[in-house]
């Protein structure tokens, strides 16, 4: 099964924009990035590009070069035997004046089952603040096994998102 027939393993698509679903993990984390427009603009053009993802160290493979609803991405983390890849699907997008972001969903085969939003916001005092919000839960029976790895796992990359922009 390719990365375009994968479907999502989630019933509440879109949940990261409003009130996060019960039975997961919940995360909201955010961190001010500085202040202005061409910070705001640069920050966006990283975050749609998937450029934030690369400077956090995943290996990315899109469908699309900028993120768009609907885009399939292909994320790695690791090394050779340890390497771990697994897909997501862009489920929407917000592209405002001062506001860009999107989230995506876990894709079968992802040892997640949830959704994450990258939201940048430019707040009339200047100040930038990039959010990640998420909702997740074991989606294989060795994520369940693995979980506080996992959590971990999920973490460090969220921490590295935070400062790769």
């Amino acid at each position: 099964m390719t990365l375009l027939d994968r479907l999502l393993t989630y019933p509440e698509i879109g949940a990261t924009a409003g009130q996060l679903p019960d039975g997961y993990n919940h995360l909201r984390v955010h961190r001010v990035i500085g202040h202005g427009e061409s910070t705001f603009h640069r920050a966006a053009d990283r975050l749609m590009s998937w450029q934030m993802h690369r400077a956090a160290g995943l290996t990315v493979v899109a469908t699309t070069p900028r993120v768009e609803q609907g885009s399939r991405v292909r994320l790695r983390l690791g090394w050779h035997l340890l390497r771990i890849s697994f897909g997501c699907r862009v489920v929407y997008v917000v592209e405002e004046e001062r506001r860009r972001g999107f989230a995506y969903g876990t894709l079968q085969g992802h040892p997640e089952q949830g959704e994450e939003r990258f939201f940048l916001e430019w707040r009339e005092d200047d100040t930038i603040v990039f959010t990640i919000t998420a909702f997740s839960r074991p989606g294989t029976w060795w994520s369940r096994a693995l979980a506080p790895v996992s959590h971990r796992l999920q973490q460090r990359y969220t921490r590295r998102y935070l400062h790769a922009l």
